[in-house]
């Protein structure tokens, strides 16, 4: 297997809104970032991922962008984010740009050009048809409700949204759109940052027929209409030659749609396109028909075999991003763990996991220090665009407000956006002004200041998992196994390197859990609790075993 800097790396999400405040405005900030550096140094991350600082109207709390060149006043100046980014590499850590060039805002100066007139220079930026009987073009909807098309009145015809409507889609046929998004590039790599996390990356490319879709299932309409169509390699192919190649950077494509069959097409080592996806396969899961508030059953063998195939289909050929929440999901441990009487045990289990499957880690922020879900009681707490637009459409076709609001609990985007709790005073440390967002209201029990204050607490056990994965390159390059169990309580996996060969063993349940492994040969080295049975786990406990050569 290829051996790159980027797969022996961990990643750390900052959703700047909620990371920090440096100015007392209530929004996180650029300085307010510089000023928290010790933090992610202390944890040991090496690759921080920025989610948009660009210039935006904040429909989409940045994903809509209104000037590439420039940072949004909320954030800072230019020269903040310069003296961010070497402060950064001052520490030996890297940044990543969150990358949004499947569309942009509808306050960006091309699009403003482009419904002037039919026949502007600029129309062909984007995708504009005439309507189909007396309606939209076709019965695309949005990843945030309601059609994907919008009627602009001045001009008479609609263009496509596959988000917000204040976020039109580019039309990436247009090859002076893709001489746009090269320049765009060059732009932030010469600056210095060290990559780009590719939004939406398999959507740029549309079918042109733009024929109705007929599955029931959202997700299946994403993977088999909206994404990977039919220029999208020879798009991304195009960024990487044109640009990315003739820098030491690494890029990572969120993957709606990009399924383990077709994964090896955008990261396979020789495809010239990108370094590793994030795949969301088991992000997906317990989405109904109509997306995550139509929710779904789903268990811990599901999430399982999406992790198994992924590997098989990657081989060592290919790489992926492993994560289990970022800004688009809820908290991990709240999803994926028990929150409640075992939140820091599971918390722990579920780092372990992040950390030893094979595949570039990915922590946002927060998770270091067993933050959860929040329960805001009225949909005037939420900010988030898509949770107030589906509140809006699934209340008006009957659904009751409260029923919505307890699957928001679960499912919205917002549960990750709150402000990090630092400390336990005011705002959780986070803002002397009022926050963007409310705080969740247990920041008083889960902040950074109490876990600093215990050394078996989340935050510690980070760190030290972070410094023992760096120095285990069985970890990192070893071949990745699954043992099949017959409790599905019980998640084994062996991590094979040469003669080196790990075994890791998670109980993801409520339950104590025998263990009917042979462990003759083995050495127990890492666990996430202290227990004096051998063969029986106790709930959410987590064993890294390591062969002993004779």
């Amino acid at each position: 297997m290829e051996k790159k800097w980027w797969k022996e790396e961990v990643i750390y999400q900052i959703y700047p809104r909620s990371f920090m405040d440096g100015n007392g405005d209530g929004i996180g900030d650029l300085q307010g970032i510089r000023s928290k550096l010790d933090h992610l140094e202390e944890l040991g991350i090496d690759i921080i991922w920025l989610s948009p600082i660009y210039q935006s109207p904040n429909d989409d709390n940045g994903y809509d962008i209104s000037d590439y060149y420039d940072i949004h006043p909320e954030f800072g100046t230019m020269e903040e984010f310069d003296q961010l980014l070497n402060d950064i590499h001052a520490r030996g850590m890297k940044l990543i740009m969150d990358l949004v060039v499947n569309h942009t805002s509808d306050e960006h100066q091309w699009f403003e050009e482009s419904r002037t007139s039919i026949n502007d220079a600029k129309r062909d930026y984007y995708i504009w048809k005439p309507g189909k009987n007396g309606g939209p073009p076709n019965n695309w909807r949005s990843f945030f409700g309601g059609s994907a098309w919008e009627l602009d009145e001045k001009t008479g015809e609609y263009y496509l949204h596959l988000f917000t409507k204040k976020q039109p889609d580019l039309n990436w046929e247009n090859p002076k759109v893709r001489e746009e998004i090269n320049e765009v590039l060059r732009f932030w790599l010469e600056k210095g940052i060290d990559g780009f996390r590719m939004d939406v990356i398999p959507l740029i490319s549309k079918r042109l027929e733009f024929a109705d879709a007929p599955q029931p299932s959202f997700n299946e309409v994403v993977a088999e209409v909206y994404s990977n169509g039919p220029k999208v390699h020879e798009y991304i192919n195009g960024m990487y030659e044109s640009v990315i190649k003739h820098y030491d950077v690494m890029t990572v494509g969120e993957g709606p749609g990009i399924t383990k069959e077709v994964g090896l097409n955008y990261v396979g080592h020789d495809r010239g396109e990108l370094n590793m996806i994030f795949h969301l396969d088991h992000m997906f899961l317990g989405h109904g028909p109509k997306g995550k508030f139509d929710p779904v059953n789903y268990g811990w063998p599901e999430i399982k075999k999406i992790f198994k195939d992924w590997d098989e289909a990657m081989g060592d050929s290919g790489w992926i991003s492993i994560f289990l929440d970022n800004h688009d999901f809820p908290r991990l441990v709240s999803r994926f763990g028990n929150d409640q009487e075992h939140r820091e045990a599971s918390a722990k289990l579920l780092a372990v996991l992040i950390l030893t499957h094979r595949g570039t880690p990915c922590i946002y922020q927060g998770t270091e220090i067993g933050m959860s879900n929040v329960k805001f009681n009225d949909i005037n707490q939420y900010k988030d665009v898509e949770t107030l637009n589906f509140y809006t459409e699934f209340t008006e076709a009957g659904t009751d407000p409260k029923k919505f609001i307890e699957l928001v609990h679960e499912h919205g985007r917002d549960n990750v956006r709150t402000p990090i709790h630092w400390t336990d005073g005011k705002n959780a440390g986070f803002s002397e002004g009022t926050p963007w967002i409310e705080v969740n209201p247990n920041y008083k029990e889960i902040n950074l200041t109490e876990v600093k204050s215990r050394k078996d607490s989340i935050f510690y056990f980070y760190k030290e998992f972070l410094k023992f994965r760096k120095e285990q390159p069985v970890l990192i390059y070893g071949s990745f196994d699954v043992i099949e169990e017959p409790s599905e309580n019980l998640y084994v996996y062996k991590r094979v390197l040469d003669a080196e060969e790990m075994l890791i063993i998670l109980n993801h349940s409520d339950e104590h859990s025998p263990l009917a492994f042979n462990l003759d040969g083995y050495s127990k080295i890492q666990n996430n609790m202290e227990n004096t049975m051998e063969k029986v786990l106790l709930p959410w406990e987590a064993r890294i075993y390591k062969r002993i050569n004779s």
